[in-house]
C-alpha cells in the first residue's frame, strides 16, 4: 500500500512538472518598416506589459531586424519608434515560442490621411452621385495615453478601391447655353480610402455648341478635415455679344476643412476665374473669390458664421456639374462681368435623425445681378449687336446684368422626415429682390433694364421628395412663391434654395444590376413648370424680351451607370 501510494505521489509530480517543463522561454522577432517599405535602421522596439509599463528595449539592425529573446509566454505589447516618425504599436501580441511582429513607421501627415472622417448626419440628403468625402476605414488611429506619450494603433486593415462611371444623354430646353441635345460623361474614382478624383466633361454631340469639363480631386484627412482642389473649364462658342461670338470661362477652385474635435469646423477657400470672349478679343475679366465658414458644434446644434463672394449658380445639382463651379456671366456696360458679391451670415441649425430647423441673418452686398430673359426677335430683324447682354441664338435666352444693390434679411427652415423614407421641408426668407414693373409701351432695351429696382420681399417655399415604393421612382418636387415682379431670388447667397415656382424632378430606375449599383435610370426635370414670374418688354425695334427670375425649362434623358 505504501509502495502504490508512494508511486502515486510520484505521478503527481510529475505531472505538476510539465507545465513548468513546457513553459520554455519564448521570443519576438520582426522588421521596423516605413509606410514605404524600407527597413529603419537603429529603431527602438520596446517590449510592454499589459499595462504598457517597459519590460525590454532592443534596437533594429542595418536591415530594420530586431529579436527580444526570453520572454515568459503571455500577453504582451509591441512598440516601435524612429526619429521623424509617430510610435507605432501593436496591442495584445500573444507570445509563445517564436513570434513575429513587423511594425510599420508613420509621419505625422501619413497617419491624418488615415484617419475615419465625422460620419455624416442620418438625416443629411445626397444624391446617388454628389461628389461628397467618403469616410478611410479604421485603419491606423491616433491614441494618447492619460500619462504616456502618443501612440499609433494599427489593425492592418485595408478597403479596396472604388470606380465607377455614368454616361447621361439627354435634352434640355429652356436653360442659357445649355439647350438641345446634351451628352455628359463622369468618371469618380477612390484610389484609396482617404483620396477621391472626379472628372466630367458635357458637351452637344455632331455641333459646335458649348463644352464644360471639370477635374476635381479630395484628400481626407480625417478627424483633421480635408483638402480640395477643382478645374472646371466652359467653351460657348454659341454665345453672342457685342461683336463677338463665343464665351470662354475657366476656375481654380481650392479649400481646406478643418476640424478640431466634434466642437469646432471651418472651411477656407478661394476661387480663381477669368472669362474672355474668343477670337482674341482684349475684353478680359481676372477675378479672385475668397470664402470662408467657422461653425461650433454643440450635439445636434451648430452655430455657424460664413462669408463668401461666389454667389451659387441657379440650378446647381449638388456640385455634380462643371457649370456649377463657374459664376455666371453678363455684360456690364459692354463688358464682360462676374456675378459676384459680398454675403455674410450668422446662423443656428440643429438636426436631429427626424427633423432639423435652421434661422440664419445674412447681409448681402450684391454686384452684376444677372437677369434671365427669353428673347423674342421680329422677323426680318437680327438681334440688336449693340445692346449691352448676352445671347444664346439656340435656346433664345439672354442674360442681362441689373443694377448694384444691397440688402440684409433672414431665412429660417423647418424640415422633417416622413413615413416611408419621405421628407418635407418649408422654409421663408426675406430681403431686397431686382423688381420690374408691367410695361405699358415699346422702350429701348436701356430704359427698359433702368426699370429695375431692389424692393423688399418675402418668399415662402415648400419642398418634398423621397422615393416610391415597389418602383424605386426617386421624385422631389419644390414651391417657391415670390412676388412676380421680382427678377431676382431673394437671399441668393443660400445655397440649398429651391428653384422658384412649381418644379417636379423624377429619377426612374429602369434596369439594375443585381447588387444595387449601376444599370440604366431615365430623367426629368421640369422648373417652373406654371410658366409664373414673366414680365415682357417690347423694344423698340420691335424684339421682344421677357425677363423672370426663372424660365420655364425642361430636361430629359438617360443615365448608364457602370
Amino acid at each position: 500500500m505504501r509502495r502504490l501510494h508512494f508511486a502515486f505521489f510520484i505521478a503527481l509530480i510529475a505531472l505538476g512538472a510539465v507545465p513548468l517543463l513546457g513553459a520554455a522561454p519564448g521570443s519576438i522577432s520582426g522588421v521596423v518598416r516605413n509606410s514605404a517599405g524600407v527597413p529603419q535602421i537603429g529603431a527602438v522596439v520596446q517590449l510592454l506589459r499589459p499595462d504598457l509599463s517597459i519590460l525590454a528595449i532592443v534596437y533594429t539592425n542595418d536591415r530594420g531586424q530586431f529579436t527580444i529573446p526570453s520572454i515568459v509566454p503571455g500577453r504582451y505589447a509591441v512598440k516601435a519608434m524612429g526619429t521623424s516618425f509617430l510610435p507605432a504599436l501593436r496591442e495584445n501580441v500573444h507570445v509563445r515560442r517564436e513570434t513575429v511582429v513587423n511594425l510599420t513607421l508613420s509621419t505625422l501627415y501619413e497617419v491624418m490621411q488615415w484617419l475615419p472622417a465625422q460620419p455624416r448626419a442620418a438625416n443629411a440628403q445626397k444624391d446617388d452621385w454628389a461628389w461628397t468625402l467618403r469616410s478611410a476605414a479604421n485603419r491606423p488611429l491616433l491614441r494618447w495615453l492619460e500619462d504616456g506619450p502618443l501612440l499609433v494603433v494599427s489593425d492592418g486593415t485595408a478597403s479596396q478601391p472604388k470606380l465607377k462611371a455614368r454616361l447621361m444623354a439627354t435634352g434640355n430646353e429652356g436653360t442659357f447655353g445649355e439647350s438641345g441635345e446634351r451628352l455628359t460623361a463622369s468618371v469618380e474614382n477612390t484610389p484609396s480610402d482617404s483620396r477621391e478624383l472626379l472628372a466630367r466633361v458635357d458637351f452637344a454631340p455632331g455641333t459646335d455648341a458649348g463644352m464644360e469639363s471639370m477635374l476635381g480631386f479630395r484628400q481626407d484627412l480625417g478627424f483633421a478635415g480635408s483638402v480640395q482642389s477643382l478645374a472646371a473649364i466652359a467653351i460657348r462658342p454659341e454665345i453672342e455679344g457685342p461683336g463677338f461670338n463665343g464665351v470662354d470661362e475657366a476656375a481654380l477652385r481650392t479649400s481646406e476643412n478643418v476640424n478640431l474635435g466634434d466642437e469646432f469646423e471651418g472651411e477656407v477657400g478661394s476661387e480663381q476665374v477669368i472669362a474672355r470672349f474668343s477670337q482674341n478679343s482684349p475684353n478680359t475679366v481676372v477675378a479672385a473669390l475668397p470664402f470662408a465658414s467657422f461653425g461650433w458644434r454643440d450635439g445636434a446644434s451648430i452655430i455657424q458664421y460664413r462669408m463668401t463672394t461666389i454667389m451659387p449658380t441657379l440650378h446647381a445639382d449638388n456640385g455634380s456639374q462643371a457649370d456649377d463651379y463657374l459664376p455666371a456671366i453678363t455684360l456690364q456696360n459692354g463688358e464682360l462681368a462676374l456675378e459676384r458679391g459680398l454675403h455674410q451670415e450668422i446662423g443656428w441649425e440643429r438636426q436631429t435623425d427626424e427633423s432639423g430647423m435652421s434661422v440664419v441673418l445674412f447681409a448681402d452686398n450684391i454686384r452684376n445681378p444677372v437677369i434671365d430673359a427669353a428673347s423674342r426677335i421680329a422677323a426680318g430683324h437680327p438681334f440688336p449687336s449693340s445692346t449691352s447682354l448676352l445671347y444664346d441664338r439656340a435656346s433664345g435666352m439672354s442674360q442681362i446684368a441689373g443694377p448694384e444693390f444691397a440688402t440684409t434679411g433672414m431665412m429660417a427652415v423647418v424640415e422633417h422626415r416622413l413615413p416611408g423614407g419621405n421628407h418635407v421641408r418649408v422654409s421663408y426668407a426675406n430681403g431686397d429682390a431686382l423688381a420690374m414693373p408691367v410695361a405699358s409701351r415699346p422702350m429701348p432695351i436701356a430704359q427698359a433694364l433702368g426699370a429695375a429696382r431692389p424692393r423688399r420681399v418675402q418668399t415662402y417655399t415648400l419642398s418634398l421628395s423621397g422615393t416610391l415604393e415597389g418602383t424605386g421612382t426617386k421624385w422631389r418636387a419644390s414651391y417657391r412663391w415670390q412676388p412676380e415682379d421680382t427678377v431676382t431670388q431673394v437671399a441668393p447667397f443660400a445655397v440649398d434654395a429651391a428653384d422658384p415656382y412649381l418644379n417636379v424632378h423624377l429619377r426612374q430606375p429602369i434596369c439594375t444590376r443585381r447588387e444595387g449599383t449601376g444599370g440604366i435610370e431615365a430623367l426629368l426635370d421640369v422648373r417652373n413648370m406654371l410658366a409664373e414670374g414673366y414680365r415682357p418688354y417690347m423694344l423698340s425695334d420691335g424684339s421682344v424680351l421677357i425677363f423672370a427670375q426663372d424660365q420655364r425649362g425642361v430636361s430629359a434623358g438617360l443615365a448608364f451607370t457602370f
